[in-house]
């Protein structure tokens, strides 16, 4: 039998047992501890998930959207989204205040409030409506809340009336979103010149526009540039007017058409490309004093289509046209041609039935022409041209199915915005044998006077301008091939 340990030689075995577990776990801590530290200093990023695709969203409002009884002295007006909003976008162009105020809000974003401060005194009884447009933003994705409007009234009600419509250019069809369309409450004609519209909306990249929660009552309703001012006061703007007043209640929808009573005059650059002698800086246009042109001819060819044009680079004081002769290859005088000076005195247009694939020749003496100073071109000079061949031409058929020939509709071919030709036409087919190939864009002139060419409106006489109809298809001419197209309306 084993003497059991003695008290004193217990105590000591139990204090070492004590210690070395002590020991053993505190080490084990240590490396729980360690492993945790490396784990927390190595973070894994979480993985990818959904891109966000959401538009901030209205959360709160002070004072809640579409509230009623608002004090006339409101001055602040903040909005709470459901997202950090980043700073507002283009605020001039994207938000509009409805009715306007005499000085614009200031607005202002930070983190997720929208902040609406008033500077005047608001109306009585009138339902006022802040649209943002493409102003507001998520931080993160750039998302759009796209079309966000608040509205309220000081009145009791929220007033509910829309009008809506659209804008076209009546001179070409196409559609200017640049424009915007104004009511004034006042129906004097001279209120659009006058005084700060009481309501307006832009028009859309479609040519439409919307108005909302407008008070039941009759307005004039025009379309002017979206400049500072808003109004029509110069006769070279883009302006547009009604035959008729509008009335809100009705619900109605209207289309203008926007005109140039007067095209503003562009002067030409002193720094002009020379076909005929190539080209020359700013400076060097300056110093040379020289009478010069320029031709109409593309690659040493004249179109069978048109006529040949010499343009100089100043106005011309003396102009003799028996001194240009028209001439084939000998020198030999041509008949039938005629030569003309134009309105302007800077072109000289020789007419003719070119015959295809013909060399001719231009001769210009010395003293042709003169400027204003009696500077001659520094030499007689020729010109060494051919014709184009018909096959470098494509023959056209068009076949109108619904058109109205009552309404005197004139063909226009238009290529690179330029106005190419212009046909009347007299029947629903149209047939040419030969046509320069390109790309087209058609369109149809109602020519309300008869005289071929568009006509603008006149607000002081109450004449809209003559309407242009835009073909939808374009029209592709191949050379040397029979072009039939069926054009619709």
């Amino acid at each position: 039998m084993n003497n059991p340990p003695k008290p004193a030689k217990f105590a000591a075995l139990m204090k070492k047992t004590i210690l070395s577990y002590s020991l053993v776990c505190q080490a084990l801590l240590f490396v729980l501890l360690t492993g945790m530290l490396v784990s927390c200093a190595n973070i894994i990023p979480p993985g990818g998930g959904p891109r966000d695709s959401l538009p901030p969203r209205l959360y709160m409002a002070t004072p809640r959207d579409s509230s009623v009884n608002m004090s006339t002295t409101t001055k602040m007006i903040v909005l709470t989204f459901d997202e950090y909003i980043g700073p507002l976008q283009e605020v001039a162009k994207n938000m509009i205040v409805s009715p306007t105020t005499k000085n614009a809000p200031i607005v202002d974003a930070r983190l997720r409030n929208l902040t609406i401060r008033f500077r005047d005194t608001l109306d009585q009884n009138t339902t006022y409506r802040v649209d943002f447009g493409d102003a507001i933003r998520d931080v993160n994705e750039n998302n759009i809340a796209r079309g966000f409007s608040y509205v309220f009234s000081t009145g009791k009600t929220i007033d509910t009336n829309t009008y809506r419509g659209r804008v076209v250019m009546a001179e070409s069809g196409t559609i200017d979103s640049t424009l915007i369309v104004v009511l004034h409450n006042n129906l004097a004609d001279s209120a659009v010149r006058k005084l700060r519209p009481r309501y307006y909306a832009r028009v859309t990249g479609k040519g439409d526009f919307m108005f909302h929660n407008l008070p039941a009552g009759n307005f004039a309703a025009y379309v002017v540039p979206d400049d500072f001012l808003r109004r029509y006061d110069d006769s070279t703007k883009i302006f547009a007017f009604l035959d008729h007043q509008v009335n809100t209640r009705a619900g109605t929808s209207d289309t203008f058409y926007a005109y140039q009573e007067f095209k503003r005059e562009i002067k030409a650059s002193a720094n002009t490309t020379n076909k005929a002698t190539g080209n020359k800086d700013k400076e060097k246009e300056k110093e040379d004093k020289r009478l010069r042109y320029s031709h109409s001819l593309e690659g040493g060819q004249q179109d069978l289509l048109g006529h040949l044009q010499l343009t100089f680079n100043r106005k011309l004081a003396t102009f003799d046209s028996a001194a240009i002769q028209l001439t084939d290859t000998l020198f030999r005088p041509l008949t039938g041609y005629r030569i003309e000076l134009d309105t302007a005195r800077t072109g000289v247009h020789i007419y003719y039935a070119w015959k295809e694939n013909t060399p001719l020749r231009l001769k210009i003496a010395q003293q042709a022409v003169a400027d204003s100073a009696g500077i001659t071109l520094a030499k007689a000079d020729t010109l060494r041209f051919s014709t184009q061949r018909e096959s470098d031409y494509g023959s056209i058929r068009l076949r109108f199915a619904n058109i109205d020939l009552a309404r005197k509709p004139v063909l226009q071919f238009v290529q690179n915005d330029k106005l190419e030709a212009s046909y009347p036409l007299t029947q629903k087919e149209f047939y040419r044998r030969l046509y320069k190939p390109g790309a087209y864009t058609l369109r149809i002139l109602y020519d309300t006077n008869g005289n071929g060419i568009w006509d603008p409106g006149s607000f002081r006489t109450k004449k809209q301008p003559e309407k242009v109809e835009l073909v939808s298809k374009q029209l592709s001419i191949r050379a040397n091939w029979d072009n039939e197209v069926e054009v619709s309306l």
